[in-house]
């Protein structure tokens, strides 16, 4: 590769939103619930998207990952414009460069852990076997022990780690979660927050995290701040989670 090439390589972010709008009809009203954001997440960052509610940080979190779709302006994951490509392809794009953590974990409670994982590696071009790949990505969380049991044989935190490994096995480009410790207790939320930081030291993910909570945005190098429908001083980043508007 040139250096040319090599630089251009580099600069590709994981995740940015240029311009992005949404708005939806209300009546003979049009609500605007997205106005003009734009951000850019480098490979490697972990960030937190932080809001009030009714601020537009779902409708954001499910536009940038591929759920929903802009009205105006472009969103690129790893360089490419999923915008407007169309559903059967953006599926496959989505599943192999945006790893999804939510919640309620939204594991399929009929498989094992390690059958869970295995999910995204059977859609798209995955080289080598998904049974090693679930394995290794469960060991990676700390749940080796743990691959034959179901979600319901499995603890909250137990579960969210499942979710994290699935998310994990394709090696997106970007692992985006929506409230990821909200159903844990603050024990397992430290230690989930305590695993991410291992995740990004261990493996370089990169991480966009949606949260209520300042204690998780507090673990971020940066938070982006989103309120009716802006970006906080056009985008600028928060370090301090205490100025976070509740």
């Amino acid at each position: 590769m040139t250096d040319t090439a090599a630089a251009g390589a580099a600069a590709v972010a994981a995740l940015e939103a240029r311009g992005v709008r949404r708005w939806l009809p209300l009546g003979a009203e049009v609500v605007e619930i997205l106005c003009g954001v734009d951000f850019r997440i480098e490979r490697g960052e972990f960030v937190a998207l932080m809001g009030p509610s009714g601020s537009g940080k779902s409708t954001l979190l499910g536009v940038v990952a591929g759920l929903d779709r802009p009205n105006e302006g472009q969103v690129l994951v790893d360089g490419i414009d999923i915008t407007a490509m169309p559903e059967s392809r953006l599926a496959v794009v989505r599943n192999a460069k945006i790893g999804m953590v939510f919640q309620a974990f939204n594991l399929i409670p009929t498989l094992t852990a390690q059958e869970n994982v295995e999910v995204p590696l059977y859609v798209g071009d995955h080289l080598g076997s998904p049974a090693a790949r679930a394995r290794e990505m469960l060991a990676l969380v700390g749940l080796e022990h743990r691959l034959d049991h179901r979600p319901n044989q499995l603890s909250g935190g137990e579960q969210q780690r499942v979710a994290i490994a699935r998310a994990l096995a394709t090696d997106p480009a970007i692992v985006i979660a929506d409230e990821p410790t909200g159903n844990l207790d603050a024990a397992n939320g430290e230690r989930l927050l305590e695993l991410i930081g291992d995740l990004r030291t261990r493996t370089g993910a990169t991480f966009l995290i949606a949260t209520h909570d300042r204690e998780v945005a507090g673990r971020a190098e940066r938070t982006l701040v989103i309120v009716d429908g802006r970006l906080r001083d056009d985008g600028t980043e928060v370090r301090h989670p205490g100025e976070v508007p509740a």
